[in-house]
């Protein structure tokens, strides 16, 4: 089967995508083009799946790089394979032939570019990476490395919709002490609960940021046939999940 990659005309003409499930050698519940070395899938699958990967974005394997994603702020500066992968959850890179992979499965994976300044980064931001400031250490290490805040564009991709993301009254009072306008990104739920809005308070942070942000307006929850999902996955009781990949080159 073919791959499936979804791009952003803003990111143009650097060469980027946001992969689907689609096109993987991967069976069972991580049917498809399941990336993540750290999931229970068969090692032999994962890594096929990532050289297929590799070469769409015309790459060396090796040359596809992802970290230990831990859910912080941390951004770490790439300029060729990574053997240890570092704890962190943001990436950038000034160098050709090198691509930032950011792996998700309802979190927001987040691609960056300032094509004037072949400058390129790409964050892994959930409501713990993107409340801590993950999306702005980004843009700030890319600016560290020569790109223009008002050059960067920012795209984030395919995670979970509001209307499928309950979460208990916790995470709204923890974003309300950060700051009471956040109380807009919480709609009522069922009983207490309440429904968070990840990609609108992931392109709050960015717009903040000073850069321009958009999203693809795909739903991970809502599409098992596309993409891969952790609450979907606990909801259908399943022993584990895939991970999407999202990456960008110069």
């Amino acid at each position: 089967m073919t791959l499936e990659i979804l791009t952003a005309d803003s990111l143009a003409p650097v060469k980027h995508g946001f992969f689907t499930r689609k096109g993987g050698a991967s069976s069972g519940v991580f049917a498809g083009l399941n990336c993540g070395q750290g999931s229970s899938d068969q090692t032999e699958a994962v890594l096929t799946n990532r050289a297929r990967v590799a070469d769409a974005m015309q790459v060396a394997p090796d040359h596809l790089v992802s970290v230990h994603q831990c859910h912080s702020a941390d951004v770490v500066v790439v300029d060729g394979p990574l053997p240890d992968k570092p704890k962190a959850d943001g990436m950038v890179c000034a160098t050709k032939g090198v691509a930032l992979g950011i792996l998700t499965a309802d979190c927001q994976p987040v691609l960056f570019a300032d094509t004037d300044a072949g400058v390129i980064g790409a964050a892994h931001a959930g409501w713990g990476g993107a409340l801590a400031g993950v999306l702005e250490n980004t843009v700030d290490a890319m600016i560290g490395l020569g790109a223009k805040r008002d050059n960067i564009r920012a795209v984030i991709g395919p995670c979970i919709s509001q209307a499928a993301y309950e979460v208990g009254p916790e995470y709204f009072d923890r974003f309300y002490d950060e700051d009471p306008e956040n109380a807009r990104f919480f709609a009522n739920g069922g009983g207490d609960k309440m429904l968070f809005d990840l990609p609108g308070y992931g392109l709050h942070r960015l717009r903040t940021a000073g850069v321009q942000a958009e999203w693809t307006r795909h739903c991970t929850y809502s599409d098992p046939a596309r993409f891969y999902s952790y609450r979907r996955s606990v909801h259908k009781m399943e022993a584990d999940y895939g991970r999407l990949i999202a990456t960008i080159t110069i």
